[in-house]
């Protein structure tokens, strides 16, 4: 598997996607019954290819992440070219960034001393959904970039 296997709940959501796709494998309901039951090693290898495909999809379309921690900001806008980085770091140690009262201490004293701003960018490797999915698998989530965005403005 290039990426990771999709989740139960994943599977279920995609399943009329799933039937579309063992269609174009020419496997019809009824060999997909008896292909779980005689060959489920075979069966799991199809939903690994469907995985990967959808993850494929997903990633080639995906423009921004986040990884918010605690103290920390990762937001990364990804680009046709490059991986951009703005990293944020807040320096009280009473504030988590991933709690209402936390946010909204940051967005007062986003100028303070207590915040520092990294900004930086990286090329992607040989494959660029890979990059994107190593980011995801270290806890960034896909977004809109909004928070992104409103970065950029403001360190203008």
């Amino acid at each position: 598997m290039k990426y990771k296997r999709l989740s139960k709940e994943q599977l279920e959501e995609l399943h009329p996607e799933f039937i579309n796709f063992l269609a174009t494998q020419s496997i019809t309901a009824e060999e997909w019954i008896t292909l779980k039951t005689e060959k489920p090693e075979v069966a799991e290898e199809e939903i690994d290819v469907f995985s990967d495909l959808i993850w494929e999809g997903v990633l080639s379309k995906v423009e921004y992440l986040e990884n918010i921690s605690e103290r920390h900001m990762h937001l990364f806008h990804l680009t046709d070219k490059e991986m951009k980085l703005l990293s944020v770091k807040v320096m009280n140690p009473e504030i988590d960034l991933r709690t209402k009262v936390g946010f909204d201490w940051f967005k007062r004293n986003f100028q303070s001393d207590f915040v520092e701003y990294l900004t930086a960018s990286k090329a992607y490797g040989e494959d660029k959904n890979v990059d994107k999915f190593e980011l995801i698998k270290q806890g960034a989530v896909i977004t809109k970039g909004d928070l992104y965005k409103w970065f950029d403005q403001i360190m203008e």
